[in-house]
């Protein structure tokens, strides 16, 4: 009884207690992913592989926006990438809420990773949770949909912790990814991985420990010869798991381009892939090209892999890595 008084003093400290972190944080519902021009990137998106494309339609959002009322004019189309279900947004211009402050900061990308909540309930219940850690409401809108009304929860995490987390009520349940694996993980591209770590801690989130990697000396960058080590570090949250890298800014790299083209943020989608070279083909007959390659391990043999970074900033501001393990 003593211990366990104990223990609750020191969540009551500390602001947070790993087994006070709500079960639905383990699944990834989706995405939020702004773009300039939807129309633009969802025929090659669909050539790449992405399936159950709802066309764009307009829809209007109602709620608020930095606590202040707000409705929100914006074209919506939905997709899948197996796993992961992606919600393109692209936002009427002139309207000022957060969808376009990502946009003007970051340009095209990833602004949010969505998880379900079960009820109203649990959703008001996280915001409150929330809230005594510090963490405001940066957005909450409410879409009709099918004649639903599904209500969108984005906090303001993406100054310290680099992207938005974010909240969807659907009434009688969202429509579920699919259960083929084609996304292992999300990636992002920091300028300080402790920091971040700390942050999600605090939240009750997981943090991660940074690991110095240095590739193979075969690696290479637009096609030239590159050695280069970084720090990363994994946060495994199910079956879909963050990793955060965080590079040199010399040798020129994938991240660090990344990085000054878009700020920090994720910088690539993670794709397992059974056949490397014929995954590759199919990405450089539309015009992408290998940004970034190298390999771990001895190649074939267990615990090893190849990786490409496959140049697809054009089409969403997110690159896809595609792996090979063995």
């Amino acid at each position: 009884m003593k211990l366990l008084r104990c223990l609750a003093v020191m969540c009551f400290l500390l602001g947070t207690c790993y087994a006070q972190l709500p079960e639905y944080y383990q699944t990834i519902n989706r995405v939020t992913w702004l773009s300039q021009n939807i129309d633009g990137i969802l025929p090659t998106r669909t050539a790449l592989g992405m399936t159950d494309i709802h066309k764009p339609a307009k829809i209007k959002a109602v709620g608020t926006d930095h606590g202040k009322p707000a409705t929100i004019d914006t074209w919506q189309a939905t997709g899948r990438l197996g796993n992961l279900t992606v919600n393109f947004l692209q936002p009427d211009e002139g309207q000022s809420n957060s969808y376009n402050d990502f946009l003007k900061k970051h340009k095209d990308g990833i602004f949010s990773v969505v998880h379900e909540v079960p009820s109203r309930e649990a959703m008001d219940k996280e915001i409150q949770r929330m809230g005594r850690l510090g963490v405001s409401v940066l957005q909450q809108v409410t879409f009709e949909i099918d004649g639903a009304p599904v209500t969108y929860t984005y906090f303001d995490t993406e100054p310290q912790g680099k992207y938005v987390l974010g909240l969807v009520y659907w009434p009688g349940g969202a429509p579920k990814p699919l259960e083929q694996k084609t996304v292992s993980h999300l990636a992002l591209a920091v300028r300080d991985a402790a920091a971040v770590s700390s942050f999600w801690q605090k939240l009750g989130l997981p943090g991660f420990e940074l690991e110095h990697a240095t590739p193979r000396d075969d690696s290479r960058y637009r096609g030239q010869p590159l050695l280069l080590a970084f720090d990363v570090g994994f946060q495994r949250m199910g079956a879909i798991s963050y990793e955060w890298i965080q590079p040199p800014s010399t040798p020129a790299n994938v991240y660090e381009d990344f990085l000054k083209g878009h700020g920090e943020g994720i910088q690539h989608i993670g794709m397992p892939v059974d056949d490397l070279s014929k995954a590759t083909a199919a990405y450089e007959k539309l015009g992408f090209a290998v940004w970034q390659a190298g390999a771990w391990g001895d190649i074939g043999k267990p615990s090893s892999g190849q990786y490409h970074y496959m140049d697809t900033d054009k089409i969403g501001g997110v690159s896809a890595e595609l792996i090979r393990a063995y």
